[in-house]
């Protein structure tokens, strides 16, 4: 079992519901990664999702796009990152999460790239840009490595592509809440429950809600069908306006005090 599903189950075992942050790294400047990385940390964070800023992204909205933007200006790249990262790794208590592109990660050396991921904190990989069936271009690296090579599943997802992705997603499932971009929501679809229900039919690996999720209320909601969330834009914007009252407000909602 991995570090970072193992995270995730030591969470939801009480009632907590697990609450990954999003952050774009090097939005403000590398220097400030640290700072943020143990902040959210001591909030209580169960995980945290550190995006790599890249050229050509996909499904961002305009909040995470011009942080990527912001991030690519100061000069943020892959290797500069995880060497950040690795700079300060003793001090990161929870799995970090890699949101990354597969062209980046050749560009390093997949092995290498595990290697060095690892010995940062990282625990976990998204790769939006790499389909499922192209996954052994890394993940029999990242195994050697202990990290967890994560899953997207769409609400448009056919129940026979759910059921591959879900069984192959390593850490947790990344359970992708509306039909667009990334970005604060006032409203979802109804039938969310009845598909998040399918998409943990399928395994007993946990089930994280991401996209759209911008307030206590939408945690408290999903924390109540599934293993917890995932807020990006949110968070992204928080953090640009030095806003932590906010970004607690965020983290205590998905608390069993608050969830009951």
């Amino acid at each position: 079992m991995s570090q970072l599903k193992d995270a995730i189950l030591a969470t939801t075992a009480n009632g907590d519901k697990a609450f990954v942050p999003y952050i774009m790294a090097g939005d403000g400047g590398l220097e400030k990664l640290q700072s943020t990385i143990l902040k959210l940390q001591e909030l209580g964070v169960t995980a945290i999702e550190v995006g790599i800023p890249f050229t050509d992204p996909v499904a961002d909205g305009p909040t995470i796009e011009r942080a990527g933007e912001r991030a690519l200006a100061n000069g943020t790249t892959l290797r500069k990152v995880i060497e950040t990262l690795a700079g300060f790794a003793s001090e990161i208590k929870v799995p970090l999460v890699a949101m990354t592109y597969l062209n980046p990660i050749l560009a390093y050396g997949v092995e290498q790239f595990a290697q060095d991921a690892s010995a940062a904190g990282i625990r976990g990989v998204i790769i939006p840009d790499m389909p499922l069936e192209e996954k052994d271009i890394i993940h029999p690296a990242l195994q050697e490595a202990n990290i967890a090579l994560i899953q997207l599943v769409s609400l448009t997802s056919t129940p026979e592509r759910v059921e591959r992705l879900t069984k192959a997603s390593e850490g947790f499932i990344y359970a992708v809440t509306v039909n667009g971009i990334t970005g604060a929501r006032s409203s979802f679809a109804n039938e969310l429950e009845e598909h998040f229900a399918k998409i943990q039919d399928y395994t007993d690996t946990p089930v994280l809600a991401g996209f759209g999720i911008s307030s206590p209320d939408h945690v408290k909601s999903f924390g109540a069908f599934c293993s917890g969330v995932i807020v990006g834009s949110k968070i992204v914007d928080s953090l640009a306006n030095d806003d932590w009252a906010t970004i607690e407000e965020l983290v205590l909602a998905s608390k069993v005090a608050t969830v009951r």
